[in-house]
């Protein structure tokens, strides 16, 4: 049996842009009313799973409370972890890194930030909470607050499209998106 597994991206963070990636910054006003204009209207949900970092994490537990759902926190939905380059923009890498992030840029799968996870490592885990949801929610509708870098990989993976690929895929703060996840985890957008 097939899981209905919308993906909403959270939405801007007091630090702005750049590799967020393990850091656990709050929302903005404007984060938080991107949150609630994208499900403003959208059909009910059994269940909300969300990352338990902040940024995703306060807008669930806040919308689990007015619709009066189950919240599960997933760690293993958190961001890729991008190692020296946490904290910092594309901007301020091209001034001292700029050979390394047209790498990580063309394939992420090739290059990984200087201490940061690897795309297969963050895949796996990806993966492995998603057949772990699917599992536990088949058949149902669920709310995923997660992180652009996670619903990039699962949009790219519904699109097939290959691993270089992965950083056109784009997810803005507030995007909401729906896919269909069988038990052999393919996966459909909706």
């Amino acid at each position: 049996m097939s899981l209905r597994l919308d993906l909403l991206r959270h939405g801007e963070t007091e630090r702005g842009g750049g590799f967020r990636g393990s850091i656990d910054d709050a929302l903005t006003a404007a984060g938080w009313a991107q949150l609630r204009q994208a499900v403003a209207g959208q059909p009910r949900w059994d269940a909300l799973v969300s990352s338990p970092l902040q940024r995703c994490a306060a807008f669930a537990t806040e919308l689990a409370t007015q619709l009066d759902l189950p919240l599960q926190l997933e760690p293993d939905l958190q961001e890729l972890h991008f190692g020296e380059w946490e904290g910092r923009t594309a901007l301020e890498l091209m001034q001292d890194a700029e050979r390394e992030l047209g790498l990580f840029w063309q394939d992420p799968y090739s290059f990984t930030p200087p201490g940061g996870e690897t795309l297969l490592r963050f895949e796996a885990r990806v993966l492995a909470a998603l057949a772990r949801l699917q599992a536990r929610y088949a058949g149902r509708h669920v709310l995923l607050v997660t992180h652009g870098g996670v619903i990039n990989l699962l949009l790219a993976r519904a699109r097939q499209l290959p691993p270089e690929q992965l950083m056109q895929v784009a997810a803005p703060h507030g995007g909401l998106f729906s896919l269909q996840v069988d038990v052999d985890l393919q996966l459909r957008e909706c």
